[in-house]
């Protein structure tokens, strides 16, 4: 079908999140001058319970919904954080367009700024990622690491809503005993309640409001995430290492799918940003090959240099006690046959073997649910 003269529909999720990432889109179609409809669609990941997704191995959870409806001829294109797309995809289908990418990696966010080498032991980390988690304890043993999911925004409000309640707390202590002069120990303030809490962030009064069943001393999320959600100037944040901390394959980057044909031609045209289908071809290669999915702590990261694409990867034990991790130069010009080998190379190390183990002990944990 015809794309000149009519609106392009995009499916995407209803998430913050979800509509800045298919904004981009949209606004990198419109520099051809193409009229662009953005059309919300809950998908099975929206419906599920959230301590459930990761244990079911659920790659795709937030995909299938939207590239349905583009297969069944209701929309022209969706739009997808390409980390959360399964390496099979429908055979109509085809990843028309993915625009420059994002910061890959990882970030550490607490209230206070502390880095991860000077959080006390027994210190509680939340993520929603198996492999950020046996990550964080391969570095960090001592700590722990608790589940932690919702949007971007939930997760940085369940962090910061303890210490802000504190806060808040011994500031309207401090201002109902402005008058009693017999006690000396008092706290005093700069400001009022009320000028303190003007000048906190939206996302900080939200906070506020939240009850939490878990209090966190940090959280460990994608940057890409809280850049894209426009929090990351807001928090406290230290960026961790990609060479230790590697990311996600596809972390960062955004997949726009469309059935194969001219929707597909003409969203390539104006969205595609070749180093970064380079980068992120390599990295899915190699989760392809081990077969990771979202139920193995297997991190990927490909960077185009010149001729050369180098590509890391490190696969773990769910508890982080075991690994095997590699590095590569491949020649770009053959980078995904050559991203096959790497990966075969892997496997043989027994990479294979610990993503096969991670798959057990998530199918047994989901048993026991």
């Amino acid at each position: 079908m015809s794309t000149r003269g009519r609106t392009l529909r995009l499916a995407t999720r209803g998430s913050e999140l979800a509509l800045r990432q298919a904004a981009i889109v949209r606004d990198l179609l419109a520099t051809r001058r193409l009229e662009v409809e953005l059309v919300e669609v809950e998908t099975t990941g929206d419906q599920l319970r959230d301590e459930l997704i990761h244990r079911l191995g659920t790659t795709g959870a937030f995909v299938r919904s939207l590239d349905e409806k583009v297969i069944d001829g209701e929309l022209d294109a969706a739009v997808h954080s390409m980390k959360d797309m399964p390496t099979d995809q429908p055979p109509e289908l085809v990843v028309a367009g993915i625009p420059e990418r994002a910061a890959a990696g990882d970030v550490l966010v607490t209230p206070d700024g502390t880095d991860l080498a000077d959080l006390p032991s027994g210190a509680v980390i939340g993520t929603s990622s198996l492999r950020r988690r046996a990550q964080l304890l391969a570095r960090r043993p001592d700590l722990e690491v608790e589940g932690l999911r919702g949007n971007v925004d939930t997760r940085v409000e369940k962090l910061l809503a303890p210490s802000l309640q504190r806060e808040h707390e011994r500031r309207i202590e401090a201002a109902e005993g402005e008058d009693d002069s017999d006690n000396d120990e008092d706290e005093e303030f700069d400001q009022s309640v009320e000028e303190w809490f003007d000048g906190l962030a939206e996302v900080e009064r939200r906070a506020l409001e939240r009850e939490v069943d878990t209090e966190y001393d940090a959280i460990c999320l994608a940057e890409a995430g809280l850049a894209r959600s426009g929090l990351l100037h807001h928090l406290e944040s230290q960026r961790l290492d990609p060479t230790e901390f590697v990311p996600a394959p596809g972390q960062g980057a955004i997949a726009v799918t469309a059935l194969d044909g001219e929707v597909a031609e003409t969203v390539h045209a104006a969205v595609d940003h070749p180093p970064t289908r380079v980068e992120t071809t390599v990295e899915r290669t190699v989760l392809s090959e081990l077969g990771g999915g979202c139920v193995a702590p297997l991190g990927v990261h490909a960077r185009l240099q010149g001729e050369v694409v180098t590509a890391a990867a490190r696969v773990l034990s769910q508890d982080g006690t075991e690994e095997v991790a590699g590095e590569r130069e491949l020649p770009v010009e053959r980078h995904a046959e050559a991203a096959v080998e790497f990966a075969a190379d892997l496997a043989e190390e027994g990479a294979k073997r610990l993503v096969e183990q991670a798959a057990r002990e998530s199918a047994d944990g989901a048993k026991r649910e």
